[in-house]
């Protein structure tokens, strides 16, 4: 029984014991044949004049693929891995992937040409959604050489309670304190990580941040009279060359703090209060 078409034949012809060995092959050129005992699965492709057996094994078996070595060309080898991940050819995590229930957000990853920067964006379902960055722990996000912001937005704990005593300030969950009832006494600001981290442990030497702290002040004021940073006295270099010996009535006293790491629990901290009204 033969089958024509216009770039070849297939040819099956009556094997022994009512079973059939199958040749497929071009017009001109070589083929490749199923005998009757060839149970196994074979890929075949033309090479422009020739059928050629790519000599797969049988691809229903085959849950394991690798890369070839000609895609390996720097000798990185990655697996995708069943447990939702890429591994390197040590085997060690690269990229882990989790999932959502209900996704409809995701990452896009665009390559660009000569001049334009590639990109990470978030995309999908939702109209305008945040990309988070998370580091672990109380690590930080890193972004190497040259910095270019558009906008950003700073979080701030607005704060009933009346400032007096000691006020620990957590540089980890904020970048303004707002204590929006008036202040009761002349207060302490102790700054540090947060109640498990020393700001000691979260900076590096050479490192600054900026804080800012916003009282409010009713008829009779108070202000900012002791600084601390992890429990430790710390004098401050203020703005004009001279602390503050008072609040300002029926006002917002705002302090802000540059605090910059010189050595190991070593600290230089600039400082000042300004009166909005």
């Amino acid at each position: 029984m033969i089958f024509h078409h216009n770039e070849g034949n297939v040819i099956i012809t009556n094997g022994t014991s009512g079973a059939f060995t199958v040749t497929v092959k071009t017009t001109s050129g070589t083929g490749v044949t199923w005998a009757a005992a060839d149970k196994g699965t074979k890929m075949v492709y033309s090479d422009g004049t020739n059928v050629v057996d790519t000599a797969f094994t049988d691809l229903s078996s085959d849950y394991s693929p690798q890369l070839s070595a000609d895609l390996d060309t720097n000798s990185n080898n990655i697996i995708v891995d069943t447990a939702h991940g890429i591994l390197d050819e040590n085997s060690n995590e690269q990229i882990t992937f989790t999932t959502a229930g209900t996704a409809v957000n995701e990452f896009t990853i665009a390559n660009a040409g000569t001049g334009n920067a590639p990109e990470l964006a978030a995309t999908g379902g939702d109209a305008s959604i945040d990309l988070n960055l998370t580091p672990k722990g109380v690590g930080r996000a890193t972004f190497n050489g040259q910095g270019k912001i558009q906008s950003v937005a700073e979080k701030v704990t607005n704060s009933a309670t009346a400032a007096t005593g000691t006020i620990n300030y957590h540089v980890l969950t904020q970048a303004v304190l707002n204590f929006t009832s008036n202040a009761a006494g002349n207060y302490t600001l102790n700054i540090r990580g947060d109640g498990s981290n020393s700001l000691n442990s979260i900076m590096d030497t050479g490192e600054s941040i900026t804080i800012a702290h916003i009282v409010s002040q009713g008829g009779t004021a108070y202000y900012n009279n002791a600084f601390t940073i992890d429990g430790s006295s710390v004098t401050p270099e203020w703005q004009g060359g001279a602390a503050p010996d008072a609040g300002n009535i029926n006002s917002l006293d705002t302090y802000t703090y540059t605090i910059i790491k010189t050595g190991d629990a070593t600290f230089t901290a600039l400082a000042a209060q300004t009166q909005f009204a």
